[in-house]
């Protein structure tokens, strides 16, 4: 499906991050070695970065394949940030939204990716996008089920939810509409980084006080990367990474046996 990965930690060149390395992101684009689903992730790729002293990040988006960017190539070498998103993208519908289909998605100080698809799209979602007001459905950047989950997890957050409730959240309701959905989602606002593993492989590699980093695979072969459990929450800064299972989630949603139902 995609590929993604977030950083945060001293500052690197963006290409020292994700064209270096020998199994980095760039790489990943034609030859990953950890992805379940599709092969080569050739339509579209996004970067998302963080300057000193703006909390809006930059962005760089394209609808090719991040190999035959030249433009690419050499941004990444001279950029320089502490905090990043990246996705390479393998379309699981071919559309015509371009650039736009491609994370990360933005909006404020967030950066937003999705590593999966949703069971059924577009019809599972059909009574979910209804909890969205209007001109949030209007303002969607694309016409794909990574847009539209985005949208669920920012009106969670503009209404005050913590990172992790807000994909947590996302994540149960359209697993729920859509059983059988592919949902990794990746969160950053260049501060910490907020991920979900759900049916897809995700890892992280920590070095308290110095760097954390999230992706859907290690992008070398250091020991240090550890696995992420399906259906978990990462929650990461430079100081720590915390794992919380996705089901204590569902289990604090239920209401208990004299409770009435939340709403």
């Amino acid at each position: 499906m995609c590929r993604h990965f977030a950083y945060l930690g001293d500052e690197e060149s963006i290409g020292r991050l994700l064209v270096e390395p020998p199994h980095g992101l760039y790489r990943q684009s034609w030859a990953p070695r950890r992805q379940r689903y599709g092969t080569v992730n050739a339509d579209g790729f996004g970067v998302g970065w963080y300057a000193p002293g703006d909390p809006a990040p930059a962005r760089y988006r394209r609808a090719g394949p991040i190999w035959a960017d030249l433009s690419f190539a050499d941004l990444a070498r001279v950029v320089r940030t502490r905090a990043l998103l990246a996705a390479v993208r393998d379309a699981t519908l071919a559309g015509a939204d371009a650039e736009a289909a491609a994370a990360p998605f933005a909006s404020g100080r967030w950066l937003f990716s999705h590593n999966g698809a949703v069971a059924g799209w577009p019809d599972a979602l059909a009574e979910v996008s209804r909890a969205l007001p209007p001109r949030d459905l209007l303002a969607l950047e694309a016409r794909n089920d990574s847009a539209l989950v985005w949208a669920l997890a920012l009106a969670r957050l503009r209404a005050g939810d913590d990172p992790g409730q807000a994909l947590g959240d996302t994540v149960l309701d359209v697993a729920s509409a859509a059983p059988g959905s592919r949902l990794n989602l990746l969160l950053t606002d260049g501060e910490t980084i907020t991920a979900t593993a759900w049916g897809d492989t995700l890892w992280y590699l920590a070095e308290p006080g110095r760097r954390a980093v999230v992706a859907s695979e290690p992008y070398d072969d250091d020991p240090r990367w550890l696995t992420v459990p399906d259906r978990t929450l990462v929650s990461a800064s430079r100081e720590d990474v915390l794992l919380t299972p996705l089901k204590d989630l569902a289990e604090d949603l239920a209401p208990a046996p004299n409770e009435e139902p939340r709403t």
